[in-house]
């Protein structure tokens, strides 16, 4: 999913030095799902904007889980179990379903036992090195037919950040935890999507989704999970916490006996930092920078869809990642003052709207998430500060494109096909350029009314290519072939 706000330059590794996990003291067995309230969504009413309630009641092939996280006292190892009702919203019959474990390429190990298919056992194949569960169906589910899968998972946490920018570890008292269960993968045109994705990009491609989750975890460490908290409750050295979230892409946990939490509101919206209290400052400052960022993006392109947004400090590689409704802050950069804390705000902030709000193929179309996302950027230092702010900005995406030489290699091509350097330029550096070229080409009205209709008519849904440009060529009436020929397309 997601991402850093990545400058080759700017990269700010951690120590990879191996913190040893103590031993557990305790392994407490996961509680089933009950399944009670799975179909229920009145429970996310209160966690989305009053703008969007409405979609509880669209969004019917929106996957439901269930999940139970119990973590352990060492806060490196989880028992869980899962169940998700899954709708086939194809125009064919499905003879399985596939999921993604994506703990056994970043560096962790999961595994799955007693999977079953509406309470019937089956047994899994497993494939892209015990990341991608195929599960066979019995019958094939047929168009707009519903299943139930459950199962119960185990999860050793890796505890270093070497493998993708630490988005799931548990290092120097910080528990991060992204996609962090059994995902069910996407079905499109090209079939089930699956591949072990590069290390430099995001490794999630995911429709919305609907999110009940029960975590257990040791009493002294604060918990912050995707969505709104719904319920919590105390049984002595333990506690339990249960966040409903929805409709978003992923589900996100971070915890730490480290944090404190530093909160602000605007218009509706509670914004969190949860971090050390020794980093308050900078805390506060980055919160002020979301407000504003808010502000911008709800009026240049739709309402932010829900009613909160957490921010966690963790010791990701990466400045900043973005989950829905939350978003990951490394803690070397939350100071006041530091040079990267306000365009990574800003940044993380924007993919509230493009990669969450409006989905894409992160790993085949990885620009239509972070090339946008960086142009929202540049839009908002030139909204808080005018032509010399954007020209500021503007620079630093020249800079990402001259360390690889302005090289014209194409903006629309799959994370793989970039090496690092590249993906950094081409991506984050020529893709924000791309959208003032598309700007200059539209003129500003057209390019403006485009973008609030391209963020609004696509809200919950995914994009391609093709359909961000057929809905700019219908802003401008224009042909807009030759520059995307000149700047996308391979």
């Amino acid at each position: 999913m997601k991402r850093i706000l990545l400058l080759p330059s700017l990269l700010l590794f951690l120590t990879s030095c191996l913190i040893v996990g103590r031993e557990a003291e305790s392994t407490p067995e996961p509680i089933p799902p009950t399944q009670t309230s799975l179909t229920d969504r009145a429970i996310y009413k209160d966690g989305l904007a009053p703008e969007y309630r409405a979609v509880l009641n669209e969004l019917p092939y929106a996957s439901m889980y269930e999940i139970e996280f119990s973590i352990t006292d060492d806060l490196a190892h989880i028992n869980g179990s899962e169940s998700v009702i899954y709708t086939n919203a194809e125009e064919i019959d499905l003879s399985e379903v596939r999921l993604r474990l994506f703990a056994n390429i970043l560096g962790g190990e999961m595994k799955v036992n007693n999977v079953a298919v509406n309470g019937k056992s089956f047994t899994p194949t497993y494939a892209l090195n015990d990341s991608l569960m195929t599960v066979p169906l019995e019958s094939p589910l047929k168009p707009k037919e519903s299943l139930t899968l459950t199962m119960d998972f185990d999860f050793a946490v890796p505890q270093t950040v070497e493998l993708n920018y630490g988005v799931q570890a548990y290092f120097d008292d910080v528990l991060a935890l992204a996609h962090a269960y059994p995902v069910i993968t996407v079905y499109d045109d090209e079939g089930w999507n699956a591949e072990v994705p590069p290390q430099s990009g995001d490794v999630t491609y995911a429709d919305m989704s609907f999110f009940e989750i029960t975590v257990e975890a040791p009493k002294g460490v604060t918990l912050v999970g995707s969505g709104r908290e719904i319920s919590r409750q105390e049984n002595g050295d333990r506690q339990t916490v249960k966040y409903a979230a929805g409709p978003v892409r992923d589900f996100y946990l971070a915890a730490s006996p480290e944090y404190e939490v530093f909160t602000k509101k605007v218009d509706g919206i509670e914004l969190r930092f949860y971090t050390r209290d020794y980093l308050q400052d900078g805390a506060e400052s980055a919160l002020n920078v979301a407000a504003h960022a808010i502000e911008i993006f709800e009026e240049r392109y739709a309402p932010y869809p829900y009613t909160e947004l957490d921010f966690v400090s963790t010791p990701t590689s990466a400045l900043g990642i973005e989950y829905p409704g939350m978003i990951a802050i490394t803690e070397g950069i939350i100071l006041p003052d530091h040079d990267y804390l306000e365009a990574t705000v800003a940044h993380e902030v924007g993919h509230q709207w493009f990669y969450n709000l409006v989905g894409n193929d992160q790993l085949d179309d990885p620009w239509l998430d972070e090339s946008i996302t960086q142009f929202a950027t540049l839009q908002y230092f030139s909204d808080t500060y005018g032509k010399a702010g954007a020209q500021g900005f503007r620079s630093s995406l020249e800079g990402r494109w001259e360390y690889v030489g302005k090289e014209l290699i194409p903006v629309g091509l799959p994370v793989r096909d970039y090496n690092d350097a590249e993906y950094s330029g081409i991506v984050y550096g020529r893709g924000g350029l791309f959208f003032e070229a598309l700007r200059d080409e539209m003129g500003m009205d057209n390019f403006d009314a485009f973008m609030k209709d391209y963020t609004q008519s696509n809200a919950w849904d995914i994009v391609t290519a093709e359909k961000l440009k057929q809905n700019a060529e219908k802003y401008c009436g224009c042909d807009l072939t030759r520059l995307f020929e000149n700047w996308i397309y391979p």
